[in-house]
């Protein structure tokens, strides 16, 4: 074996040490406890999705294995305006978990997150087969012309195993990112809460936080 072969297996082996020391081995999950009634939300047509980052939470642009914050996010620049981003990603996610409603009545979902953690670029070079993406926010349905709350507020999670790595390095040769892999699980775990698609709660175990 190589010289540089054996240090990047070394470093590889610290890296998986240093995440079980802050957390790794741990059980995530995707999980709400009041998922809509199917039969209540047919009924619904979302005309508007409102996403609130609120300013309280933390965030972290340090290059490391796992940054201590509350909004982790490296794919959109650095020089812009994390809160906006994240909200980006979450109407996005959103406005795909409910397009399947077409119900007569007209409701909103109204969105405030208070996690949005994701992997930073040294996690997803130096890691294989670790690593969590970290989604949660308060989900709540209201009435579009009265205001009326119909569900919620709900706290939602929406972890995932994030990809690092071997895999991750193909996945993006092929086109996919963190970004495309978290719109489309959070836009999943919508429609499971929201009565629009199957229910995604689940749960696992993997080093990472």
């Amino acid at each position: 074996m190589s010289i540089s072969r054996r240090l990047m297996m070394v470093g590889a082996l610290g890296a998986l040490v240093l995440l079980s020391a802050c957390g790794g081995g741990s059980t995530f999950r995707t999980y709400y406890v009041t998922p809509v009634q199917p039969d209540v939300s047919r009924g619904w047509r979302v005309v508007g999705v409102d996403v609130s980052v609120p300013k309280s939470l933390t965030v972290s642009e340090e290059k490391s294995l796992l940054p201590k914050a509350d909004i982790v996010w490296r794919e959109d620049p650095e020089t812009g305006d994390r809160y906006a981003q994240v909200a980006a990603i979450m109407t996005t996610a959103a406005q795909q978990g409910v397009s399947g409603l077409r119900g007569s009545r007209p409701v909103r979902l109204n969105i405030t997150m208070t996690r949005f953690h994701a992997l930073t670029f040294e996690a997803e070079t130096r890691l294989q087969n670790a690593g969590v993406h970290n989604v949660d926010f308060i989900a709540q349905v209201t009435d579009a012309r009265t205001g009326a709350v119909l569900a919620g507020p709900e706290t939602i999670e929406a972890a995932f195993p994030a990809l690092s790595g071997d895999l991750m390095r193909a996945s993006r040769a092929s086109g996919q990112s963190q970004k495309s892999m978290i719109i489309a699980h959070v836009s999943q775990t919508i429609a499971g809460w929201i009565g629009a698609g199957p229910d995604n709660r689940s749960s696992f175990s993997r080093s990472g936080g």
